[in-house]
């Protein structure tokens, strides 16, 4: 889902959006006079936990299994961020896409033009995209108090950078996000499923996309909206806020617990606050409000998903597909979806 709400807000005027993923995109759209005073000093921050040292392969998660009847398919769930070069032991998912006839990729949205002029057209009004509209900063843009623990993280990830005080909190939280994991020995890298789409083409086995397509008619038009649009992203950002000063350690521990297949320590830990904010501040906001072709979009990727997975299953002796943790194990899981359809869903032992 970050992906999708990325790809989103990068692209809602976007042609350099990364596919609607999970992270989604890398996740970081962090990749301008002078910033308003800020406030009083702030307070200062506890010391980041010493970065994750990874020896030898870690064994990633177990898979699960969807069936009906005979056919098969095994999901094999895709985590971000995870510890900086890790080494994973991808012996089972090699066996396991080398006899499956069809792998099917992580849902996502694509979002492009309907013309290659269109899209060179866009390109000047993609200047200052991620910035506040009327030149705004974040000091003008959030509560005092929140402002002071923004320095406070600021100083110690990003450093000083003048030209994030003038993005929106949005962008400017996920800015902080990429530094942070980074300093903590963590990384929003796509190494895994870049692996297992490597593994799937050296044994000619079929890769299907199971995303939805956007197409933008007028792209410098939608730009130029998105740049004046609003975002309510607040939220979004306090939350982010949040994680790096109170729990930046169940970041590691998840990565980590991913990483040794440690599903039991996955499931006791849940982000969906920051991510029902962040996703809020993106499909609840002005821009996607006043066009048609970016509502629904959370919903749509979902049915699409279940189309492909269905017509897999029905074809296929055997299918391979990804899916993100929390397209797993979250409220809206993509297997109870399938399992509410009649399928049988096994978890990983």
């Amino acid at each position: 889902m970050m992906k999708t709400r990325l790809a989103c807000a990068l692209a809602l005027g976007c042609l350099t959006l990364p596919a609607l993923a999970q992270t989604a995109a890398d996740p970081s759209p962090a990749t301008v006079a002078q910033a308003a005073d800020a406030p009083a000093a702030a307070a200062p921050v506890a010391e980041a936990p010493a970065q994750i040292v990874v020896s030898g392969k870690r064994p990633g998660p177990g898979v699960w299994k969807v069936s009906k009847g005979e056919h098969v398919m095994w999901v094999f769930g895709l985590y971000s961020p995870l510890p900086q070069k890790m080494e994973w032991d991808a012996g089972r998912v090699e066996r396991l896409v080398a006899q499956s006839q069809e792998v099917l990729t992580p849902p996502g949205v694509s979002v492009g033009t309907s013309s290659f002029f269109g899209t060179l057209a866009a390109l000047p009004a993609m200047i200052g995209m991620r910035k506040n509209p009327d030149g705004a900063t974040l000091h003008d843009m959030l509560p005092a108090d929140v402002y002071t623990r923004w320095q406070a993280l600021k100083g110690r990830y990003i450093g000083d950078d003048d030209d994030v005080e003038r993005y929106r909190p949005f962008f400017a939280s996920e800015a902080l996000m990429e530094a942070g994991l980074k300093k903590n020995g963590l990384s929003k890298s796509q190494e895994v499923r870049k692996q297992i789409d490597k593994i799937a083409k050296t044994n000619g086995v079929k890769l299907t996309q199971t995303g939805i397509s956007i197409s933008i008619d007028n792209p410098r038009r939608a730009l130029n909206e998105f740049k004046q649009s609003q975002m309510d992203d607040t939220a979004c950002f306090i939350k982010t806020l949040d994680r790096f000063e109170n729990d930046i350690g169940a970041i590691r521990t998840r990565a980590d617990a991913w990483a040794n297949g440690d599903i039991g320590q996955i499931r006791n830990l849940d982000y969906a606050e920051r991510e029902d904010a962040c996703n809020s501040a993106v499909f609840n906001g002005s821009f996607a409000r006043n066009n048609p072709q970016m509502q629904g979009l959370p919903a749509r990727r979902l049915a699409a998903w279940l189309d492909a997975a269905e017509a897999a299953l029905d074809r296929n002796k055997s299918t391979f597909a990804m899916l993100s943790m929390g397209e797993i194990l979250g409220p809206k899981s993509y297997l109870a979806a399938l399992q509410a359809k009649g399928y049988t869903v096994e978890s990983p032992k």
